[in-house]
């Protein structure tokens, strides 16, 4: 039986985790983050789940407790977001070194200093190269379908790598929407049972964890991550036909708006992409060839298949909410190594927007579709919205 809930994107991460159950939840909360936790904690005093709750003294402490629940074959998750994920950055490669497939729960919000509590997506940026598998989600029903899936394939035998699930802060945490939560029998079959190929526990075959591996042989252990990276991006779409069963909805590497004939396109992540569709679809109406590309899985990377869906567009905007101080932002970076895959690249634009939860405007995007049609191309990322 699928319910319809008016759910926040916080309500609806914590009802993916009532469906899968986990073993183990160390948690410390941080704004805005912490509706997430919140919730499952009332789903865990109502009896509604067994999972063992640890609120530990910080969320460096929170991310150790996982790596170790997560060595002792617990099904572990966690959530966290801006300052809580940096105090967490000393464990969070330890964990992906381990190859421990903890799902993280994050709102996105801005890194301090000036100290600031809304959405931009520098925190998770921050973490693109720890090998953690990234997933964005536009609204709370991909939050609530990308965290099953994300558990899914974290686990997996040829992967083993933990994930990261996004939403942006507040836009999408805290905003209430109309969500599909599906059986709870049809779930739980689908995620199924956490089986690591080793446990810390198993004292019939013991094995060394967080083992010294000096350059005679850690060099083969990241390359191993690596090979696990490329299965995380084969076993992604194998994964979502086996949900898209259960949700009827698909699971592809991006968004595709109205972009099969669009020459001009906009790139971008998270929430932005409704405010975008308004736009397209207004534009449409006057005859105007423009559409979106709304990229969902971020690590591993899908450079070949961005390359082939545009390779008829004639300019495209990369709209990036995070900086990178002295470079150029992350998502334009990956989409300019994307576009030098083709023969013939079409034009492409920067475009750096939200920071700090500054508000993006249709007439914003409207701007940016105007810059492209009118051939307007600097070399530099362009500001949207700043004094």
């Amino acid at each position: 039986m699928v319910k319809t809930l008016a759910l926040t994107g916080s309500e609806a991460s914590a009802e993916a985790w009532r469906q899968i159950n986990p073993d183990v939840a160390p948690v410390y909360p941080i704004t805005p983050t912490t509706e997430i936790i919140s919730k499952f904690s009332q789903y865990h005093a109502d009896g509604k789940v067994d999972t063992e709750m640890m609120l530990v003294e910080c969320e460096h402490s929170a991310m150790s407790a996982a790596v170790g629940a997560a060595a002792s074959s617990a099904r572990t998750v966690t959530a966290t977001d801006s300052q809580g994920l940096a105090y967490m950055w000393e464990v969070i490669p330890i964990a992906s070194g381990l190859r421990l497939p903890i799902v993280m729960q994050i709102a996105n919000r801005a890194l301090s200093s000036p100290g600031n509590i809304h959405c931009d997506h520098g925190d998770s940026m921050a973490c693109r190269d720890t090998s953690w598998i990234q997933i964005f989600s536009e609204t709370a029903q991909e939050v609530y379908e990308h965290t099953l899936l994300a558990t899914k394939l974290a686990e997996h035998k040829d992967v083993q790598l933990p994930a990261m699930v996004m939403q942006d802060g507040f836009i999408t945490s805290g905003n209430l929407e109309k969500v599909k939560v599906y059986n709870d029998t049809d779930v739980r079959q689908f995620i199924g049972s956490y089986n690591p190929t080793y446990s810390m526990l198993d004292l019939q075959k013991p094995h060394s964890f967080g083992a010294l591996n000096l350059h005679d042989s850690y060099f083969e252990s990241k390359r191993q991550q690596e090979e696990a990276m490329r299965n995380a991006k084969k076993l992604y779409l194998q994964i979502g036909k086996d949900l898209s069963k259960i949700t009827g909805n698909k699971y592809d590497y991006f968004e595709k708006y109205r972009l099969d004939d669009a020459q001009y396109v906009i790139i971008c992540l998270n929430a932005t992409g409704g405010t975008t569709k308004e736009v397209i679809d207004r534009l449409r109406a006057k005859k105007k060839k423009v559409g979106l590309l709304r990229i969902k899985l971020f690590r591993p990377f899908p450079y070949d298949e961005i390359a082939n869906a545009l390779k008829k567009a004639r300019a495209i905007a990369v709209l990036d909410r995070s900086e990178s101080y002295g470079a150029y932002p992350p998502v334009f970076g990956e989409i300019n190594n994307a576009l030098n895959l083709l023969k013939k690249k079409p034009k492409v634009q920067s475009y750096i927007f939200g920071i700090g939860g500054r508000y993006i405007f249709e007439k914003d995007i409207e701007n940016v579709y105007s810059e492209l049609m009118r051939n307007k191309f600097r070399k530099e990322p362009q500001y949207i919205g700043v004094r």
